[in-house]
């Protein structure tokens, strides 16, 4: 049975940080607020749900304009390889698209590289990261 995608679907917090934990490995009992993560800084996101469970989950955050930022993309174990991870980006791409977004950027690991290039069509550019310490270090520390 294929999934149901649904846009901006309410969100359950302790049923999507369980999803996200099995998805991307955690304690699936600790429970992430995204409820109000989502409706403060979410463009969009999307649930895909097998009779009411949700086995798939993508968020796309923006900077009130033209750039627009996929996060998140997470599928339950049980559902992977079965095209459910490119169906919920393709609906990200479409939302963030119809919101007048004309750039859509994601940051990925390597092995995902082709999931992200081949099947849903993103192309590699030149981009940076700086991981932020909590302590009070400058720059170039």
């Amino acid at each position: 049975m294929p999934v149901k995608l649904v846009s901006r679907f309410p969100v359950d917090d302790v049923q999507l940080s369980a999803l996200h934990a099995r998805a991307f490995g955690g304690d699936v009992e600790q429970a992430t607020p995204w409820a109000e993560r989502l409706g403060r800084y979410g463009l969009t996101w999307v649930g895909a749900f097998d009779v009411g469970r949700l086995v798939g989950f993508v968020q796309v955050c923006w900077d009130g304009g033209a750039h627009a930022f996929l996060l998140d993309t997470a599928v339950d174990p049980d559902w992977q390889h079965r095209g459910v991870g490119t169906k919920l980006v393709q609906a990200a791409v479409d939302d963030a698209a119809a919101a007048g977004c004309e750039w859509l950027h994601v940051d990925f690991e390597t092995h995902l590289e082709p999931f992200y290039l081949e099947r849903c069509g993103f192309r590699p550019t030149e981009a940076g990261l700086l991981q932020l310490k909590r302590s009070a270090a400058g720059l170039g520390s």
